[in-house]
């Protein structure tokens, strides 16, 4: 193709660029988290932030009430040009000057008057960090929504499954035996986790930030002559905060970025929870394990190239974004080395971060419903595989039956001679432990059907996984 037609092709496909789909990045391509944190919805939220100054600013006498109507009115992302402001903030580095900028006109178009009132006093970074914060808000409110399902339908499997047999690994081998209702125990308490981390965010309120261009008000105070400085600007911001539904802070946070740590923290660990429950889903529903299988509607998990395969594309999915999601929040983390009283660069770097962060836990929690509302569990094929060592599963019972009797010792050595025959051989173990002088008194005085059966070994897995649905999900925080 020739070079010009790349030229006019590219040309042709800005706009279309403009929006990322996340072709990509199948985790989260058409969530509902996509809209909440798109640059659209980043628009608006400034906006949103800016329309609730100037009514902060009415409500103190700062600026007209008819003006603060009026870009109230305006303030809608429709009425700007997306692609061009995202243009535009080339120039400045953030876009909250074009915003501005073009925000400003549109308001002048409508009423000259008031648009000597928009941003007044304000500076880039009070508007974009409260549209930040508005951003997470709105999309943590979505995340938890999906992980209350995630961890209504793990409540299920555990209540179900409390008691099914079934191996537990360590290092990827056999260990003892287990229940498969103590393991989705043990990811619902992730994911209750993960949910107390965002109540915690939401319910401490995410605050709105109002420091003016070097985090003392000053602008904000100069067009309210006469007002007593402390009084004004707790007002304000108290006004601004209520305004938004938001929180109001003891000191503006320019370069004091808990608030931004938090989300992107609580996001991380979010992906990490729902992670572990999808690296599990994906060793247990191994071809030569099969215990576990995703739903797979036609279509589903297809391959490219043989047509046998139902590819687990939720668990892989999954696991993506929580691989992804510890640099993301690692880059936010850095973000807090912020020079003096506004950075050049740290704040810059965590926006794109951010966004990643919430994303990637939106659609995480958002396919990890599905994943565990319709997960299917073969508990035929969990409690034949306890048997495939031949009753090597419980060897740890067997040695502290046989301790006592042959010394810790001469049990353990015993034990280990026994394993590495029954697994040689194929052999059971209590047929191999039967032609041992050393264990075959000792056993026979016991019922070997009891002692080998995996299903007399689970320990408190049981109860563990009763007394796990104690805890209950935390009420939604309004």
């Amino acid at each position: 193709m020739p070079s010009d037609t790349y030229l006019a092709a590219g040309a042709a496909g800005a706009a279309a660029a403009q929006l990322d789909s996340g072709l990509l990045s199948p985790v989260w391509a058409d969530a509902p988290i996509v809209a909440a944190v798109s640059d659209r919805a980043w628009l608006q939220a400034m906006l949103d932030a800016e329309a609730a100054l100037s009514r902060a600013q009415a409500r103190l006498g700062t600026v007209p009430e008819a003006a603060a109507h009026v870009i109230t009115e305006l303030a809608q992302a429709d009425r700007l040009d997306l692609p061009a402001l995202a243009a535009q903030a080339r120039q400045s580095a953030n876009p909250v000057v074009a915003l501005v900028r073009e925000f400003t006109a549109l308001v002048a178009t409508h009423d000259p008057d008031a648009a000597v009132y928009v941003h007044r006093g304000s500076t880039s970074q009070d508007i974009l960090d409260t549209a930040t914060v508005l951003v997470a808000e709105r999309a943590l409110r979505l995340i938890r929504a999906d992980l209350e399902r995630v961890e209504e339908a793990l409540a299920a499997l555990v209540g179900t499954h409390r008691d099914t047999l079934m191996a537990g690994r360590t290092l990827a081998l056999h260990a003892v035996p287990t229940t498969f209702g103590c393991k989705a125990a043990g990811w619902r308490h992730l994911v209750l986790d993960a949910v107390e981390k965002l109540d915690r965010i939401r319910a401490d309120g995410l605050p709105v930030q109002l420091g003016g261009a070097a985090g003392t008000l000053a602008g904000y105070l100069e067009h309210a002559r006469g007002a007593e400085p402390a009084a004004y600007v707790e007002d304000l911001t108290e006004s601004f905060a209520a305004e938004l539904g938001l929180s109001a802070p003891l000191l503006p946070w320019h370069v004091l970025r808990t608030p931004v740590v938090d989300v992107a923290t609580a996001a991380a660990f979010t992906c990490g929870a729902l992670g572990k429950i999808a690296v599990d889903v994906l060793s247990l529903t191994r071809t030569e394990v099969g215990e576990v299988h995703e739903p797979a509607p036609a279509g589903r998990g297809a391959s490219s190239a043989m047509p046998h395969k139902r590819n687990p594309v939720l668990a892989t999915a999954i696991r993506s974004a929580a691989l992804q999601t510890p640099q993301l929040a690692a880059t936010v983390l850095g973000c807090m080395l912020s020079e003096d009283e506004r950075s050049a660069g740290a704040w810059h770097a965590e926006w794109e971060s951010l966004r990643a962060l919430l994303r990637l836990a939106g659609g995480a929690a958002h396919q990890a419903v599905e994943l565990t509302s319709q997960l299917s569990v073969d508990t035929e094929r969990m409690r034949a595989n306890t048997e495939i060592t031949g009753g090597q599963i419980v060897s740890e019972r067997i040695a502290a039956v046989l301790a006592p009797l042959l010394g810790k010792a001469q049990a353990r050595e015993l034990l280990n001679e026994a394993s590495v025959r029954s697994a040689r051989t194929g052999e059971c173990l209590a047929d191999v432990l039967r032609q041992d002088d050393r264990a075959s008194a000792v056993l026979a005085e016991a019922r070997l059907t009891d002692l080998f059966a995996p299903e007399a070994y689970t320990g408190a897995a049981g109860p563990l996984a009763k007394r796990a649905l104690s805890r209950s999900l935390p009420p939604r925080h309004s």
